[in-house]
């Protein structure tokens, strides 16, 4: 007599519900974490690099080296507004809005350093490192790519700077919009939970101790989140995906945006596909669309608060970091062979990852930090 295998109960299906909900929770919390420790490492020393007035190439490493740092595209955005607003690149403002460009340019490169960390989570289990691994540095060699073709241009001609400028003087005055990001809401209480702990152990740098914690516990999540997903709902899931949001790439590219302006955070949004493409659910190809979607809904949350102030400054640098973005998709998307470029780089160094698993490590170290401060101090 054959025993047939039985269903699997309702409430064990509950549980993996919770228990994914929850892994998802800490799996957040620990970005944040990430981010809140990276910021107070090195904080201090990035506001000293953005404030020092630089040329344009310089000031390329530098937005992608005080980004890297800190861990968000906005906060450099902000401090190149403060800058731009104290006249620090000079008194008129579109020559201040062109020097302050590639600061921005460079934030979008330096940026995508968390979901390349994320994605570190994954890296014991071969197969599902090679899919996140990939899924994260796709968004790296996007935006590297759009620096290198836009970079020149607009050196030459300031067409963003002209462009962002134009946009502002017509919005200037405009009643602002905000949005409170839920995600920020639900996990900045554990955030700042955590942090108070350690540093009421009265540490010279507590801050070491967190990113440890956060590591650990991104490990932990991310190796359960993805357990637990493939477990319960993999075929549903990828059914769904396919046929609704990842259909095709305007609809990818579109919930990239607006799950973006809702969190408040490209790191958020392109970090959360991470888990999905280790476990197989999602592919490179659908996860691409995606992440430029996040690059642009990133700069629109920016550009609603700025447009409260009564200067023009803020809000010609917010419009022009969302025009770099646009102007990337606009020539990079349409030519296929060009489009095709960061997908085959990252399909070849997550297959050198795998092979050797401290390239990963090597790849953030050297892209992010090494070669930003190498050609910082070669250039000036």
């Amino acid at each position: 007599m054959v025993n047939l295998p039985q269903p699997q109960t309702a409430w064990k299906s509950y549980l993996k519900v919770v228990a994914i909900f929850a892994l998802l929770y800490f799996f957040l919390v620990s970005i944040g974490l990430i981010g809140s420790a990276f910021k107070g490492l090195g904080r201090s020393f990035a506001e000293q690099l953005i404030q020092s007035s630089a040329g344009p190439l310089v000031g390329l490493f530098i937005g992608i080296l005080a980004t890297s740092i800190i861990q968000s595209s906005s906060a450099t955005t902000s401090l190149v507004v403060g800058m731009v607003a104290a006249g620090t690149f000079g008194e008129d403002p579109r020559i201040a809005l062109a020097a302050a460009i590639p600061y921005i340019m460079g934030a979008n490169i330096g940026t995508s350093i968390t979901n390349t960390i994320v994605s570190l989570g994954h890296i014991v289990r071969k197969d599902e490192f090679e899919r996140a691994f990939a899924a994260s540095i796709v968004h790296d060699f996007f935006n590297l790519f759009a620096v290198i073709i836009i970079f020149p241009i607009q050196i030459k001609t300031n067409f963003i700077g002209k462009s962002a400028y134009w946009l502002a003087e017509r919005f200037i005055g405009t009643d602002a919009v905000t949005f409170n990001s839920p995600i920020k809401l639900i996990t900045e209480p554990t955030v700042h939970l955590i942090n108070d702990i350690f540093k009421a152990q009265e540490l010279i740098n507590p801050y070491w101790l967190v990113l440890l914690s956060a590591f650990l516990m991104l490990f932990f999540t991310l190796k359960y989140l993805t357990v637990t997903i493939r477990s319960l709902v993999i075929s549903k899931l990828e059914a769904f995906f396919d046929t609704h949001i990842f259909k095709t790439w305007i609809r990818a590219m579109t919930f990239g945006v607006i799950i973006t302006v809702l969190v408040q955070s490209s790191s958020i949004t392109t970090s959360l596909v991470i888990p999905l493409a280790g476990a197989g659910i999602l592919t490179l190809r659908q996860i691409f669309p995606y992440t430029l979607g996040s690059n642009i809904g990133t700069t629109i949350t920016a550009i609603l608060a700025s447009l409260v102030s009564a200067s023009i400054a803020p809000v010609a640098v917010a419009f022009a970091h969302l025009l770099f973005n646009i102007f990337g998709i606009l020539i990079i998307w349409p030519v296929k062979q060009i489009r095709e470029l960061p997908i085959n780089m990252a399909q070849s160094l997550s297959a050198l990852a795998i092979r050797n698993r401290i390239f990963p490590l090597l790849y953030i170290l050297i892209v992010f930090f090494l070669i930003p401060i190498s050609l910082i101090f070669i250039t000036r």
